[in-house]
């Protein structure tokens, strides 16, 4: 039984309710349980608990993680405005920004999510006429605003749909 319902809970955590995606974070517990000589069987143990984490997971109100990066970035000081508001367009939390000795340059330290960062690259060289860089590192998980998160469930029953259908 336990053995069984072990492998339910890996099967619920590897395939999440909301998205499909790896859940993390959760402790089960298994507090009673019951065999019947014809009705239970392996797979129904397996897949009983699958069901039931699965249920248990979208009543506790989960939340979709997204990754969150530290940004450095380093641009002459005239361009300060743009840069600036390109990250809070991105959705970056400024934390600080400094002026280097000589006045000439300006780097600016921030969070912004990972997903929110493709083609930035690209932006800053051109809001900086190619004299702008930045670096990023990995910094934390936080969950996804609730609008966006509702969009993903709802592409994935969309996608799942589909899968079934053909």
């Amino acid at each position: 039984l336990m053995l069984k319902c072990g492998k339910g809970t890996n099967d619920a955590f590897g395939e999440g309710a909301l998205v499909g995606a790896e859940v993390e974070g959760v402790r089960v517990v298994l507090e009673d349980g019951a065999s019947h000589a014809v009705d239970s069987s392996d797979m129904a143990f397996r897949i009983c608990m699958a069901n039931a984490i699965r249920d248990a997971i979208k009543k506790a109100g989960a939340a979709i993680l997204e990754p969150v990066m530290t940004v450095e970035v380093t641009v002459p000081a005239e361009f300060q405005g743009g840069v600036v508001a390109g990250l809070n367009k991105r959705m970056g939390m400024i934390h600080s920004s400094e002026i280097s000795d000589d006045g000439s340059g300006l780097t600016i330290v921030c969070e912004v999510p990972l997903n929110n960062m493709f083609g930035y690259s690209t932006e800053l060289r051109s809001q900086t006429q190619g004299k702008g860089e930045f670096s990023m590192e990995y910094f934390k998980h936080s969950p996804v605003p609730r609008n966006i998160q509702d969009e993903l469930v709802e592409k994935y029953k969309l996608d799942r749909e589909a899968g079934e259908a053909a």
